[in-house]
Parts: C-alpha cells; structure tokens; sequence
C-alpha cells in the first residue's frame, strides 16, 4: 500500500468561508480529521506526525480554523483584556464573542461535506479538543471516534492556567518578524514545560513557516473569546456514546492535567492516557505513545462498528 500519498494544501467554500487544508494518506483509508487549537496553525501538526498517521492506514486532513493561517479572517471584536476575565472568573458575567465553538465544529462538519465525508475520526488539540467535543454532541453521526488532547471541559471549577501560561495567552502582538519569531520560541518553551532542545532547534523554522504563511492577532482574540463564551459542556458529555479518548500531559501548564481528567470522567467509558513529562505540546519523543493510542483506538472504533 502507498502510504506516502500526499494532496497540497487547498481551499475549499465551507459553512460561508473559505477553509484550507491539506491531505496526507490514501483516498480509500480511515478519515481522520486533525483539529488545531487556539492561535495554532493547521502546521502546528507537524508533517512527520501526520505521515506517520497516514503510515498506519488513515487519510489525515489537517486544516486552518477560521482566522487563522489561510483560511478566512473574519472581523468584529474587540481585544480580550484582564479585566473581563476577571469579570468571567469572580463574577460569572460572560464574555462576548463574534462566534462560538458550535460555529467552529459547524466549520469542522461543513469541510467533511465539502470532501465527501460522511464520518471521520476527530482527533483535537486544546481548542481543537473542545471543538471536537462539540461536533462529537452536536453531530454525533458525523464522528466515528473521538480523541481529544490536552483539552478541557470548560468546567469553571477546574484550576486555572499557570501565571507563565497565561502571559503567553495576554502578550499584545509582536510588532516585527524578528520580535515574532523570539515569541514564537520563547512562549513553546513556556507551554512544553521542559527541557526539549531537539523541539527548540527547530522552533525558528517553524516560527518562519508560520509567519509565511500570514498572521492574523484579531483572530486569535476572536477565537479566545469563542473558547470562553462557549461555556462548560461537562454535562452534555455524559450523553456522549462515540469512543472516546483523552491524552494529556501530567505538566500542562496551560490547561492543568485536571483539564483532561475531568474530560475522561465526563465521557462513559472513555480512555485516559496520561502523557509523564508532556506539557501543552506535542514534542516528537512523545509522537510513539500518542501516534500508537490514536491508532489502537480509531482502529478499534471502525473494527467494532463494521
């Protein structure tokens, strides 16, 4: 079988914008869509890792979520501030936003209609964990198995991210390349939460593949503001029947390792793999175990639904 088949990133018109994507793997194997979290790039899923998915029998499609990357940039909004999160956290007054997560899963199901897809397998991270979480309740027809990584519930009870995490979160935006790419490498060294200085050979690369591709502040702003004004959906999760996995980094300094514990609990028979030493990233040395448990369990889903 060739697995090394590879379709250049296109774009396509899904729910009223346009939405880029790229395609690793054969036409004929297991759909599996990758989604992205807050401010991150559909690259921000590297290409050995989605190769190496590809490699175990899944047509990958990674994609940019609206504002980011080479999808569409929408307007409206203005700049999260301190205080209204304040506001969100002490006195439960809810933040406004152009759209919310629902919007973004509606974004997620649109792309599948516009490939042909009837069911894929989600595999989200961060942001793009809770908007996996949403197609899985409000699409469930669509998701044939659900894993969701480094993510959360929205649960207000759970701890906050650390002091670091959420600096990385508030900086205004960079005002040159240079200033970005001294950003890009210091907030990754933030959220990996260790020492990985094969990942921060690297950074510069990617920091410069990221800047190409084009920047967009107000949207990550946007996208923050649908992440809170969405809510908590622990409860709806509990309705949720689609298997389901939970990976998560015991040093997650921006969504605590309670984030993915709670996430597992929430769901009926859910997995929980816990990742030793793995913060808010996706370094390489730990692409085995995460790559593996991906493929044990959409495989396991697809073998038991046949």
């Amino acid at each position: 079988m060739n697995t090394s088949a590879h379709q250049p990133p296109q774009t396509v018109r899904a729910n009223g914008i346009d939405i880029c994507y790229e395609i690793f793997g054969n036409d004929n194997a297991e759909p599996l869509l990758l989604i992205m979290g807050l401010a991150a790039q559909m690259i921000h899923w590297d290409d050995g890792f989605c190769e190496q998915l590809a490699a175990r029998g899944f047509r990958v499609i990674r994609f940019d979520n609206r504002d980011i990357g080479k999808s569409s940039h929408l307007t409206g909004g203005k700049r999260l501030t301190p205080l209204e999160l304040l506001k969100l956290r002490f006195l439960k007054i809810p933040v406004a936003a152009t759209y919310k997560l629902i919007d973004m899963a509606k974004d997620t199901v649109s792309l599948m209609d516009a490939l042909g897809i009837k069911s894929a397998h989600l595999v989200g991270a961060s942001m793009g964990g809770m908007i996996a979480q949403e197609v899985t309740l409000s699409f469930p027809q669509r998701v044939r198995s659900l894993t969701s990584i480094m993510s959360t519930t929205g649960n207000p009870r759970l701890p906050p991210p650390s002091r670091e995490a959420v600096a990385v979160l508030m900086a205004p935006p960079p005002r040159s390349k240079e200033e970005y790419i001294a950003r890009f490498c210091r907030n990754w060294t933030v959220l990996r939460a260790g020492s990985f200085p094969e990942e921060e050979a690297l950074d510069p690369g990617r920091a410069e593949r990221t800047f190409a591709r084009g920047l967009n502040p107000a949207g990550v702003g946007r996208q923050m503001r649908a992440v809170l004004a969405s809510g908590s959906r622990k409860e709806r999760l509990h309705a949720v029947k689609t298997p389901s996995l939970v990976i998560h980094g015991t040093v997650d300094p921006l969504v605590p390792p309670e984030g993915g514990k709670d996430t597992a609990a929430s769901i009926p028979g859910a997995k929980l793999l816990m990742i030793d030493g793995m913060g808010h990233a996706l370094p390489a040395r730990f692409w085995p175990q995460i790559i593996d448990a991906i493929d044990k369990h959409a495989h396991g889903a697809a073998a038991k639904a046949a």
